[in-house]
């Protein structure tokens, strides 16, 4: 993975205060208030309020959560391995208001024996809320492993819930 220079916006949301990361190609992460980057493995950004990037995010996140806005068209710039990239653009396909089990994202992947790599995958997405893993939920429906907690899940799935929809896979 070439470490190409990243910047940062801290924005105020009903989840608390999250961090955007880009680089000039497209959003790099969306960090939780009191995460370290750890778990995303991205390099320390430096502040850059005004990136076109962080700007557009900031305003798609705001619609978001004004319940205005359903899709993101901000550019993503993945930083992961080739499976777990495959796993993000596979959470890219669950709609709005959509909730998928571990197993019915692995069998959608192919592979129903990859429920385990999936979790794995999910629990490394650094682009939360954009990059859906919020709709991800363990067989029996509980809420289970988010980077931004299970409350936070919980907000934006209810967000959502207005909205929900038959599964379409």
């Amino acid at each position: 993975m070439e470490d190409k220079k990243l910047v940062y916006k801290d924005i105020s949301s009903p989840v608390g205060l999250i961090r955007t990361i880009a680089s000039d190609q497209g959003l790099v992460a969306i960090i939780w208030e009191g995460e370290d980057y750890k778990r995303t493995k991205l390099s320390v950004p430096v502040r850059e309020d005004q990136h076109p990037i962080l700007v557009q995010t900031e305003k798609e996140l705001k619609e978001y959560f004004e319940n205005k806005r359903r899709t993101f068209d901000i550019p993503l710039d993945f930083k992961g391995t080739e499976f777990q990239v495959k796993v993000w653009e596979a959470l890219l396909k669950i709609p709005y208001g959509v909730i998928k089990t571990y197993g019915e994202l692995a069998k959608i992947l192919g592979d129903i024996k990859a429920v385990r790599a999936v979790g794995g995958a999910l629990n490394k997405n650094p682009i939360s809320i954009i990059v859906p893993c919020h709709r991800v939920v363990g067989a029996s429906g509980k809420l289970v492993g988010f980077a931004g907690g299970l409350e936070n899940k919980s907000i934006l799935l209810d967000l959502e819930k207005g909205f929900r929809m038959p599964s379409l896979f």
